[in-house]
Protein backbone atom coordinates (compact mmCIF):
# COMPACT_ATOMS: atom_id res chain seq x y z
CA UNK A 1 0.00 0.00 0.00
CA UNK A 2 1.45 3.33 -1.04
CA UNK A 3 0.15 6.10 0.89
CA UNK A 4 -1.61 8.65 -1.67
CA UNK A 5 0.34 11.84 -2.30
CA UNK A 6 -2.46 14.31 -0.95
CA UNK A 7 -2.94 11.96 2.16
CA UNK A 8 -2.24 13.73 5.86
CA UNK A 9 -0.57 10.85 7.61
CA UNK A 10 -0.47 10.94 11.63
CA UNK A 11 0.24 9.08 14.35
CA UNK A 12 -2.71 6.35 15.45
CA UNK A 13 -4.40 6.24 18.50
CA UNK A 14 -2.66 5.13 21.29
CA UNK A 15 0.62 5.76 19.37
CA UNK A 16 2.74 8.88 20.67
CA UNK A 17 6.76 10.10 19.97
CA UNK A 18 8.15 10.16 23.39
CA UNK A 19 9.91 13.57 24.29
CA UNK A 20 12.32 15.61 22.47
CA UNK A 21 14.85 15.83 25.70
CA UNK A 22 14.64 11.89 25.72
CA UNK A 23 17.73 10.03 23.66
CA UNK A 24 16.94 7.95 21.88
CA UNK A 25 13.74 9.35 20.49
CA UNK A 26 10.83 6.70 20.50
CA UNK A 27 7.68 5.80 18.84
CA UNK A 28 5.72 4.25 21.71
CA UNK A 29 2.85 2.26 20.40
CA UNK A 30 0.35 -0.05 22.17
CA UNK A 31 2.83 -3.12 23.92
CA UNK A 32 5.57 -2.06 21.73
CA UNK A 33 8.02 0.85 21.06
CA UNK A 34 10.58 1.79 17.65
CA UNK A 35 13.74 3.59 18.68
CA UNK A 36 14.21 6.59 15.62
CA UNK A 37 16.63 8.48 14.97
CA UNK A 38 18.14 9.87 11.19
CA UNK A 39 15.62 10.00 8.40
CA UNK A 40 13.47 7.64 10.63
CA UNK A 41 12.78 10.42 12.83
CA UNK A 42 12.97 12.84 10.50
CA UNK A 43 9.85 10.79 8.92
CA UNK A 44 7.59 10.60 12.08
CA UNK A 45 8.12 14.58 13.57
CA UNK A 46 6.10 15.16 10.05
CA UNK A 47 3.63 12.99 10.71
CA UNK A 48 1.29 15.80 12.52
CA UNK A 49 -1.82 15.53 10.37
CA UNK A 50 -1.22 18.84 8.93
CA UNK A 51 1.30 17.65 6.18
CA UNK A 52 0.76 16.07 2.92
CA UNK A 53 2.55 12.81 2.02
CA UNK A 54 3.91 15.15 -1.07
CA UNK A 55 4.85 17.79 1.86
CA UNK A 56 7.09 15.59 3.88
CA UNK A 57 9.19 14.25 0.42
CA UNK A 58 9.59 17.69 -0.75
CA UNK A 59 10.72 18.67 2.97
CA UNK A 60 12.75 15.58 3.20
CA UNK A 61 14.60 16.24 -0.28
CA UNK A 62 15.64 19.38 0.84
CA UNK A 63 17.59 18.16 3.85
CA UNK A 64 18.93 15.01 2.34
CA UNK A 65 19.96 16.89 -1.38
CA UNK A 66 22.33 14.54 -2.26
CA UNK A 67 20.88 11.93 -2.32
CA UNK A 68 19.00 10.91 -5.52
CA UNK A 69 15.40 12.23 -4.86
CA UNK A 70 13.30 9.44 -6.70
CA UNK A 71 15.63 7.37 -4.05
CA UNK A 72 14.26 9.52 -0.93
CA UNK A 73 10.84 9.52 -2.02
CA UNK A 74 10.60 5.86 -2.46
CA UNK A 75 12.17 5.23 0.87
CA UNK A 76 9.91 7.67 2.91
CA UNK A 77 6.60 6.10 0.86
CA UNK A 78 7.76 2.60 2.14
CA UNK A 79 8.67 3.69 5.58
CA UNK A 80 5.09 5.09 5.60
CA UNK A 81 3.43 2.09 4.35
CA UNK A 82 5.26 -0.11 6.80
CA UNK A 83 4.04 2.18 9.60
CA UNK A 84 0.29 2.40 8.51
CA UNK A 85 0.58 -1.81 8.54
CA UNK A 86 2.14 -1.47 11.76
CA UNK A 87 -0.94 0.28 13.35
CA UNK A 88 1.64 3.10 14.23
CA UNK A 89 0.05 5.69 11.24
CA UNK A 90 -3.00 6.79 9.73
CA UNK A 91 -4.04 9.13 6.84
CA UNK A 92 -6.40 11.64 6.47
CA UNK A 93 -7.64 12.90 3.16
CA UNK A 94 -6.72 16.60 2.80
CA UNK A 95 -9.96 19.09 2.42
CA UNK A 96 -10.66 19.17 -1.03
CA UNK A 97 -11.45 22.51 -0.92
CA UNK A 98 -7.64 22.98 -0.05
CA UNK A 99 -6.85 21.34 -3.28
CA UNK A 100 -8.57 23.74 -5.52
Amino acid sequence: MNPEMHAQPRLAPGCRLSEPNRTPRMLQMPERALRLNGPSLEIVERCDGTRTVQRIISELQKIYSKAEPERVEKDILGYLALLHEQGALEFTAEDAAERK
